[in-house]
């Protein structure tokens, strides 16, 4: 469903004065198919979230092809990926003043119909109707504007959905029903999903977990197989690691 060819990306920095490109992701290829879930994992700074921004076209690769449903999408804008099928949720929502949930769902399963807006809460968890006329500002906690999040996404019913670290500013008790969440609507609905995240509870549930060590994919299979692979490892947890230098004792994403 989505191919990444030769995919590459990397900013311009400046270090002792002179301007040089540092690759975030390098040379990345890799196929997602059609209906699975997929968590991607690994240190932080490790090109994760920029790789889910180059799918979603937040960001424009400097080198490579993204192929969706054998269309090359790799200069295609959001709107025009969105209108594809594809949706992102952000690590951090946006606030809208002025807005309310009920704004918010209307806009993003295109309809004004109550009952499919308290039916799309109900899916995320928010059973309360006093929901529907809240202000989506600062007041919300981190759990509650998260499932508004989540409920934008999942309105779209997206053919390929991509979650950027969903479990942030979410309490433990909420974590398994959101996992229990994406899980169901994959499996029920068909969406192909793809959850950057740290947490254990979704790469247990993955289909397929991708392990991505500076901008490449140094893992990709089984959550079991992953942990066996580390384990085995008497030093280093990664082929691609030169930060501990084969120093047991050296902070590591292991």
């Amino acid at each position: 469903m989505l191919e990444l060819k030769d995919l590459s990306f990397s900013v311009p920095v400046e270090i002792d004065g002179e301007v040089q490109e540092k690759v975030i992701i390098d040379h990345l290829n890799f196929t997602f198919e059609k209906g699975k879930f997929y968590a991607i994992t690994g240190p932080n700074g490790s090109g994760k979230t920029t790789l889910a921004r180059l799918v979603m076209g937040i960001f424009q690769p400097t080198g490579g092809k993204i192929l969706y449903e054998g269309q090359d999408i790799t200069n295609l804008s959001i709107t025009d990926r969105a209108k594809m099928g594809i949706a992102y949720s952000f690590q951090h929502p946006a606030r809208f003043k002025g807005l309310t949930f009920r704004d918010l769902l209307s806009i993003a399963s295109g309809t004004d119909d109550e009952e499919m807006i308290l039916a799309l809460l109900r899916r995320v968890g928010i059973c309360s109707f006093s929901f529907l006329d809240l202000p989506v500002d600062a007041k919300l906690s981190g759990g509650e504007i998260k499932k508004i999040e989540l409920a934008t996404t999942i309105a779209r019913n997206p053919k390929l959905a991509i979650y950027d670290e969903p479990d942030t500013g979410i309490d433990l008790w909420t974590i398994n029903p959101m996992v229990r969440l994406l899980k169901r609507e994959q499996l029920e609905r068909g969406t192909t999903t793809i959850v950057v995240s740290h947490n254990r509870a979704f790469l247990e549930v993955a289909d397929s977990v991708l392990i991505i060590v500076k901008g490449q994919i140094a893992y990709q299979g089984k959550l079991e197989n992953a942990l066996t692979m580390l384990s085995d490892m008497s030093v280093c947890s990664y082929r691609h690691c030169d930060k501990c230098s084969g120093e047991e004792d050296a902070e590591c994403y292991r």
